[in-house]
């Protein structure tokens, strides 16, 4: 246990090295970094209004709201709820995420690493994994903290999926689906991306196990509560798609990192397929490359034992090849066959999964048969070459010394859609469209109105009108917006994307409020349903034990 200890701090030591910019004040200029902020803001105001999970941003879209929440990851704007909730801005919760995901994947990558190859092997594979040059473009350059989490639960559910199948104790198979949950709600893409190779990882496991039966049924279990716990996220997301429109914007055919790319080490804050000048860095890494080299020699001292070490390494270095492939250009036939993979967007996005392969394989040297002082000369060798070699990518380009506010109440960040161009809006919104002073106004008829109350997913207006009237109300229509009028609830017609309600001549309440649709309220059965089965399981576990 002291020396298990004395490894996560040495771990812990790396990350806080790789995740130290992060502390200091002011905010790094990433391209995602400001999308965040002000999510977290909207996020915060609709959660605080009593939406447990929120799903419509009212402040968008010229204030007329826009569904962002029911497709975006929601996992980062919990974080930074909770943060917010201790006093800690939005900007300082957003790097504060990131610092904590860093140091969080540190330890799994560890935990999940020395199943296989022992304690240096775990160190050396975790602070691979923490200084590999794609985790510090997500970080330092795309400030894309959804995918920092991502790459933080990656190595856990690795490694506590391999605990259940080595044990075969039901808690690990519970903390499996858990992890498998945390990883779609921190990055959906990523998520999509990382299922393919764990359905390959599981199925290596088990091939090597007795009573593979009980496995493969344990297996789909875990998967099948992973997916429900996460339904109210992605079910939603995947069927009102339809209703939006700018969700796939990206021509994968403009993203294919060149082979020189991926192999020579450069730095730019740019972005993909933007020139030769400045432009994201899609590096495998030096370092990460060497430990390719280590794998095929390992491969080598290997071929006559043929162990289940020599399996890992084999199936590691072939998924390594094959995203490789993928990365390429040369493999477009095969984005265009699954169409699947386009939501990927960037074929350099398999970056994440790349350095989680080539970082794991780092360790493998020691699971040679080899003295223990070499063992130990080789793990301070390989710690300080890519810590040497990664070092000096754990930096932003500079600093923007600014608040919350700045971003909150400026036009060009509140305004729009918080998207690239803007061009996220639902289909039945052609653009933006201008501001409009008033909430409601008459169309047909006439009348007074006055707002009594305001929230994110529900307004209280009082009518007065002396004839049949139609009111506009100026919110983009979507589905699941409902109103009605002293509690009977009336028609809504679609007017130019916004909403139309008719009004008999009289005084009225009237009360617009975005509520749940059918899928959305199914969504949230299933979740809610797996959260109590999962607790249910936990419980009947512990006695278990007893």
């Amino acid at each position: 246990m002291g020396k298990t200890l004395l490894s996560i701090i040495i771990v812990v030591l790396f990350g806080v090295v790789a995740g130290l910019p992060l502390i200091h004040k002011g905010l790094p200029p990433t391209h995602d970094g400001e999308y965040h902020i002000v999510r977290f803001f909207l996020f915060n105001e609709a959660f605080n209004d009593g939406n447990i999970y929120p799903r419509w941003a009212a402040h968008l879209n010229n204030g007329f709201g826009v569904p962002l929440f029911t497709f975006v990851y929601p996992l980062p704007n919990y974080i930074a709820v909770f943060f917010h909730s201790f006093g800690i801005s939005f900007m300082d919760s957003f790097k504060l995420e990131m610092f904590v995901a860093i140091l969080s994947g540190a330890i799994f990558f560890y935990l999940w690493a020395k199943e296989f190859w022992g304690r240096l092997g775990g160190v050396v594979s975790s602070v691979f994994y923490t200084f590999s040059p794609y985790h510090f473009v997500d970080i330092y350059i795309r400030g894309s903290v959804g995918e920092v989490w991502a790459l933080a639960f990656f190595p856990a559910f690795l490694w506590i999926y391999t605990k259940f199948v080595a044990t075969r104790k039901k808690r690990f198979s519970i903390f499996s689906s858990i992890f498998l949950a945390l990883i779609i709600f921190s990055h959906n893409i990523l998520a999509l991306m990382f299922f393919f190779f764990a359905l390959s990882y599981a199925s290596l496991l088990i091939y090597k196990e007795k009573n593979k039966k009980y496995l493969i049924l344990n297996t789909l279990y875990l998967i099948l509560l992973g997916l429900g716990l996460s339904a109210i996220f992605w079910l939603p997301a995947i069927y009102e798609a339809k209703f939006v429109t700018g969700l796939q914007i990206f021509d994968v055919s403009a993203h294919f990192p060149d082979l020189y790319q991926l192999l020579i080490p450069s730095w730019g804050s740019g972005f993909s397929g933007a020139g030769l000048q400045n432009q994201l860095s899609p590096q495998i890494g030096i370092a990460n490359l060497i430990a390719i080299s280590i794998s095929l020699i390992v491969i080598f001292f290997q071929i006559k034992k043929k162990d289940k070490k020599y399996f890992h390494t084999i199936f590691f270095m072939a998924w390594f090849i094959f995203v490789l492939f993928l990365m390429l250009s040369i493999s477009f036939f095969v984005w265009q066959t699954i169409p699947v993979m386009k939501y990927f967007q960037f074929p350099w996005r398999l970056l994440s999964i790349e350095v989680l392969f080539a970082s794991f394989l780092a360790g493998s040297i020691f699971s040679l048969g080899i003295h223990k002082w070499i063992k130990i000369f080789s793990a301070i060798l390989l710690i300080s070459l890519t810590f040497i070699l990664g070092i000096g990518y754990a930096k932003p380009a500079y600093y923007h010394y600014r608040d919350d506010d700045y971003y909150i109440n400026r036009s060009n960040f509140i305004d729009g859609t918080n998207s690239p161009g803007n061009v996220f809006n639902t289909i039945y919104l052609n653009s933006i469209p201008e501001k409009e002073e008033k909430k409601v106004v008459f169309t047909k008829g006439k009348g007074e109105t006055i707002a009594i109350e305001e929230k994110s997913n529900f307004y209280r207006f009082k009518i007065d009108t002396r004839e049949n009237s139609e009111i506009l109300i100026n919110i983009a229509y979507f589905p699941g917006w409902e109103a009605d009028i002293d509690g009977n609830k009336i028609p809504i017609e679609i007017d130019d994307g916004r909403i139309s309600v008719s009004i008999p001549d009289g005084k009225y309440e009237l009360n617009v409020i975005f509520k749940d649709t059918f899928i959305r309220k199914f969504a949230i059965f299933i979740s809610t349903l797996c959260f109590f089965m999962t607790l249910i399981l936990f419980i009947k576990n512990k006695f278990a034990r007893i």
